[in-house]
Parts: C-alpha cells; sequence; structure tokens
C-alpha cells in the first residue's frame, strides 16, 4: 500500500472487506483511513487493546469501545451477534480499528484468533446486504502471518 491509496474508493469496495493486517503508513496514514471512511459514512470504532490479555477484557473493551447494547453478554455468542446487528449505530458501512493487540495475541492466541473469525463472519454477513464491515488489526506479532494485508 502506497502513500497515494486512495483509501476512500477502497473502502467503498465492499466485496473486499473483512480483517486485514493494518500496514504501516506513516505519519497521517491511520488518520487518512478513519477520514476516508467518514467521507463514505462509516462508523468508526478504535478499539486499543494495549491492556488487554484475556477473553474477558477483550470482550469488555469491544463492547465499551463499540458502544453495544445493555444485553451483550460478554462471550462469543453474544459478540457475533452485536455484530451482525449494529442497528444502534446505523451507517453506511463500518471501519473497526483493533490498536495495539500484541499483548492479547502474546496472552490468548486463541481467543484473539476466535474474536477476528467473528469479526470475518460478521463482515461475510454484512457483505451480502451491500455494507462493509472492515477491522484491521494493528500488531507487529509474526503470528498473524496468515492475516491478509490491506
Amino acid at each position: 500500500m502506497s502513500a497515494g491509496t486512495d483509501f476512500v474508493a477502497l473502502l467503498r469496495e465492499v466485496g473486499r472487506a473483512g480483517v486485514y493486517h493494518l500496514p504501516l503508513l506513516g505519519p497521517g496514514g491511520r488518520e487518512g483511513i478513519i477520514a476516508a471512511a467518514e467521507t463514505c459514512g462509516y462508523a468508526v470504532f478504535r478499539i486499543d487493546l494495549s491492556g488487554v490479555k484475556d477473553k474477558a477484557g477483550l470482550l469488555a473493551t469491544l463492547s465499551s469501545g463499540m458502544a453495544f447494547p445493555e444485553w451483550f453478554g460478554t462471550n462469543w455468542d453474544a459478540l457475533a451477534d452485536c455484530l451482525a446487528d449494529l442497528s444502534w449505530r446505523p451507517a453506511e458501512g463500518y471501519l473497526v480499528i483493533l490498536e495495539h493487540c500484541d499483548l492479547l495475541h502474546s496472552h490468548a492466541a486463541d481467543d484473539f484468533v476466535t474474536a477476528l473469525q467473528l469479526f470475518q463472519a460478521a463482515s461475510d454477513e454484512w457483505r451480502e446486504q451491500d455494507v462493509a464491515l472492515w477491522c484491521l488489526v494493528d500488531m507487529q506479532a509474526d503470528g498473524i502471518n496468515w492475516l491478509p494485508g490491506l
């Protein structure tokens, strides 16, 4: 991805929406993606996972950061339900940036992978409705080489 990438055009490609490794973009790059998402009318959620080490912390941080409804049950099924139904936050599309994921990945890799799989499944469901759900994962670890780059 180059500095001249047209993020608005990229984010509007609903067919490409999914879970991606957030590339190193240089100064202003992350803000450029966020500004592009807002230009597209997308809701943007920046989730800081820097202190999260386990499933409970992950689910609590996602719930707080994405303002899940009170009925959120802090389990995988509830996360899947909330990601599949974002009616409390209507938008043209969605951008979720999971920031500082390395600590969580090193302490609870299986839970981290499960969460990413749920984001991908939700993105697949939203795509069927012609709505983009992008999840960008910010981490340095080599253990996510299976995760495609944006």
